[in-house]
């Protein structure tokens, strides 16, 4: 027999209403329009039963509160598991079935995993980097593919883009900060509206002189010593997204090093890592770089010869 389109979503709805309402474990608070209801102080969630529930009030199953039920039956302390939640982002109190994990416990984590994939073979917003009024370059990869298997290719810039950093950047200055998109789209997006300008605006205040920001397509890590070469820069820091994992695909990290140069070892360098709204927040970590690159400019050094 062949659904139609009706038919079919009300089916899914049904699955989604049967896998997410019946394990629920905890008494968290459950948003507005959810399948649950919960009574107060019990951690044995009733599904409702409900056929007109529209599609933009469906659960999500990657959202916070999701991800944070208990699907342990019959737990013996709710309250330290509420703790342990707090501190991480991990999955606690995933429970099982049989030998298995939980259905939504599963579903989650393929949901999480698509997220990051989606996240890796994106690209960055033009209309943010307009926005952010940055210019873009891009390295010697041709694709996206060609960037996850050709790690090498996307620490050196194509000729056009040494081309363009040289005519457009000011030269022989104390910072240079841009940004790239890494392995996670979705952290430059998530992240760099907040972060650049509190690097810009902190540098400004310790009278850091400044080189101009701008954006490197399908970049690595090593291309920074290239750029801290055409530019002459002392400190260069790059705000990269990383590889995303099952617990967010917004993580940024800000990766910085003194007097660069190709051929550096990793050693080298300085990061400040989990920039994300679960991890440091990003106008905080903007301002934790800029002390970073003041203190880089005083002791002249960088990575396991600076002492923070």
């Amino acid at each position: 027999m062949t659904m139609n389109q009706n038919q079919l979503e009300a089916l899914i709805r049904e699955v989604i209403t049967e896998v997410l309402g019946s394990p629920a474990k905890n008494d968290s608070a459950v948003p507005a329009g959810d399948v649950w209801k919960t009574g107060p102080g019990s951690t044995d969630g009733a599904r409702e039963e409900r056929d007109d529930i529209p599609d933009d009030q469906l659960v999500d199953i990657t959202s916070p509160e999701v991800r944070q039920r208990i699907l342990i039956a019959n737990p013996m302390d709710v309250e330290m598991m509420d703790r342990m939640r707090q501190m991480t982002n991990a999955r606690i109190g995933a429970g099982r079935s049989g030998p298995r994990l939980n259905t939504v416990t599963m579903l989650t984590l393929r949901a999480n995993h698509a997220t990051a994939r989606d996240s890796v073979f994106s690209e960055v917003d033009p209309a943010l980097l307009e926005e952010m009024n940055l210019f873009s370059v891009q390295t010697r990869c041709t694709d996206k593919n060609n960037y996850l298997t050709r790690p090498d290719l996307g620490r050196r810039l194509n000729e056009e883009g040494r081309r363009i950093i040289d005519q457009k950047c000011k030269k022989h200055v104390q910072a240079q900060i841009y940004v790239s998109d890494g392995l996670s789209s979705k952290a430059v997006e998530a992240n760099v509206r907040d972060i650049l300008p509190a690097i810009m605006n902190g540098l400004e205040s310790f009278g850091i002189s400044t080189g101009t920001p701008f954006f490197v397509k399908f970049g690595r890590v090593g291309v920074m010593d290239e750029i801290s070469e055409i530019v002459d820069a002392e400190v260069t820091c790059v705000l990269l997204g990383e590889r995303p994992g099952l617990s967010t695909a917004e993580s940024m990290s800000a990766y910085l090093v003194y007097r660069a140069t190709i051929g550096n070892p990793e050693s080298v360098r300085t990061v400040v890592s989990n920039i994300h709204r679960d991890g440091i927040n990003s106008v905080e970590a903007g301002a934790y770089v800029a002390e970073i690159i003041r203190i880089m400019l005083e002791k002249k050094a960088s990575g396991v010869d600076l002492s923070l």
